[in-house]
């Protein structure tokens, strides 16, 4: 925060990826000393609530987000002042049906893009199957707000071959378009967007490379981008932030 305190998020609740799981965010004055959870979400019942995501949006406000199973559902809660001695969170709200695991992305036109993937059917079917409607078309979508989050609309998504659990980001090009990278079975895919995330171009291989894992993709204020991923790597080993000069857009 612009005050210097960290916020960590986790989930936990039971032994493994099961119903039960509670998503939580401890929070530190120091960035050495942490106490016990401070904000918890969590779902009576056969749910369970899981990858959060914090963000600090361009107001300054805290965002806690997670997902809900069954039930494909992104929910949040947001602290106007987290600097603040007594932190006050809003009602907890609907982002969008699917699941997200990254940041979103802040446009140069002022919109903000959240990164929401409806799941291929068969990952997670046993928790997710009584919640599944017709309309949940497998892909890596996008949603759009233009009033700082008080509403939100699904533009398109991306259908990249291979991949497995999506957790795709995207970020703006120099050029104005939306570039989005995937994690796929064998690296990262990507997709890109000529109008502003409503359609996206057919998905392919990057050469960017990983064994198939969480990576992280930010435009920095220089220009360049910034690439979190596994470099030279033996499955998950080797964990590098990587730059790439403007031009590489």
């Amino acid at each position: 925060t612009k005050g210097g305190r960290t916020f960590v998020s986790f989930y936990s609740g039971n032994t493994k990826e099961t119903y039960g799981n509670y998503a939580a965010v401890i929070m530190s004055d120091d960035e050495t000393h942490y106490g016990e959870p401070i904000a918890v979400a969590y779902k009576e019942g056969n749910f369970r609530c899981f990858d959060p995501v914090l963000w600090i949006d361009t107001l300054g406000r805290l965002w806690f987000i997670w997902n809900v199973m069954p039930g494909e559902e992104v929910m949040a809660v947001i602290c106007d002042d987290p600097d603040a001695e007594n932190l006050v969170w809003s009602k907890e709200f609907c982002i969008g049906r699917g699941i997200m695991m990254n940041k979103p992305t802040v446009l140069s036109t002022g919109e903000w893009l959240f990164p929401i993937a409806i799941w291929k059917l068969d990952i997670y079917n046993n928790f997710r199957k009584s919640a599944l409607t017709d309309g949940d078309v497998a892909g890596s979508y996008v949603y759009k707000t233009s009033d700082n989050g008080k509403t939100f609309v699904c533009l398109g998504g991306a259908d990249v071959p291979n991949r497995s659990f999506d957790e795709h980001m995207v970020y703006e090009m120099n050029n104005g378009v939306l570039r989005m990278l995937v994690r796929l079975h064998n690296g990262i895919g990507e997709s890109c967007s000529y109008d502003r995330g409503k359609q996206w171009s057919k998905g392919h291989k990057t050469e960017l490379g990983g064994p198939s894992s969480l990576f992280f993709i930010k435009k920095l204020k220089s220009g360049r981008v910034l690439l979190i991923n596994h470099y030279n790597f033996k499955k998950r080993n080797n964990l590098t932030a990587l730059l790439f000069k403007a031009s590489h857009d």
